[in-house]
């Protein structure tokens, strides 16, 4: 659940930014079959990743960290 929501915000600020997924994953050093694990929700990026994309799309970590889920309680 938690890795869906990380993906979904990096997916939609990386297109809002112009970024293809291999253009994007090779300016992280990664591959792009590890960018659409992460944009699939399939993998969780580590805290030094995001602080990685953070910069490469110009935004800061708290802008691109998911908001937290309210409880039903």
């Amino acid at each position: 659940m938690e890795a869906e929501r990380w993906g979904r915000r990096i997916r939609a600020f990386r297109k809002l930014k112009g970024y293809t997924q291999e253009r994007f994953a090779k300016e992280l050093g990664i591959s792009v079959s590890i960018l659409g694990e992460i944009e699939r929700g399939n993998r969780m990026p580590s805290d030094s990743l995001v602080g990685q994309i953070a910069e490469r799309l110009n935004i800061s970590v708290e802008e691109l960290t998911p908001p937290k889920m309210e409880s039903n309680n």
